[in-house]
């Protein structure tokens, strides 16, 4: 008789594994706390967030599209509040959005080749698709519609107070600036940005 006929079907039922191995393993999770892997990363408030911003602006007023820029993806909102990471969010796309599309590559270039510089285009892709994620949210809401206020002309035409799907446009146009960079950090930076992004613990 075989060792497989030696076996009832209720033994094969049993638990097989009695031991755990990961427990034996050096390298198993249970010996170590995961959380070490991660190094504390600094706490940044609304208040700092705010006044990065105002520095940004002041940039961008001087003509200083670049430096803008790169203070947004060298100081990154890891950890903080919501309100935070929100507020430097409008800040970055406030930045991208003010920047020509044939300023685009060769800044990134120029970023790019700098020490961090890849760190930075992971950031700024990082912002992209949060960015693009809140546009979608923002896009497919079906909103209360307010009824349209009409002021009568003395041509005898009627003028409409708002123009329909006016928010939807402005939603098309943000999302359209940021599909754009996401073009061009990827021809800069490769597509090993996004395995990065998608894979980084760090959230912005």
């Amino acid at each position: 008789m075989s060792i497989i006929q030696q076996h009832t079907s209720a033994s094969l039922s049993e638990s097989w594994r009695t031991i755990n191995i990961d427990a034996l393993t050096e390298d198993s999770s249970l010996n170590f706390d995961t959380s070490s892997l991660h190094p504390p990363l600094p706490e940044t408030s609304e208040s700092e967030v705010r006044q990065l911003a105002n520095q940004v602006r002041q940039l961008l007023r001087g003509g200083d599209t670049e430096g803008a820029l790169r203070g947004c993806l060298e100081s990154p909102v890891y950890n903080g509040n919501d309100l935070a990471k929100e507020a430097h969010l409008q800040t970055v796309i406030e930045v991208l959005q003010s920047i020509k599309a044939s300023e685009m590559t060769p800044m990134l270039q120029r970023i790019y080749s700098t020490p961090g510089g890849s760190e930075c285009l992971d950031a700024l892709m990082k912002y992209l698709y949060k960015g693009m994620g809140a546009s979608s949210a923002q896009g497919g809401g079906s909103a209360p519609r307010t009824p349209t206020r009409v002021t009568p002309q003395q041509t005898g035409f009627s003028q409409a107070g708002g123009r329909p799907h006016a928010a939807n446009e402005s939603t098309g146009a943000a999302m359209s600036v940021l599909l754009s960079w996401h073009e061009k950090v990827v021809e800069v930076a490769g597509l090993g940005c996004i395995g990065r992004t998608m894979t980084d613990w760090r959230k912005v």
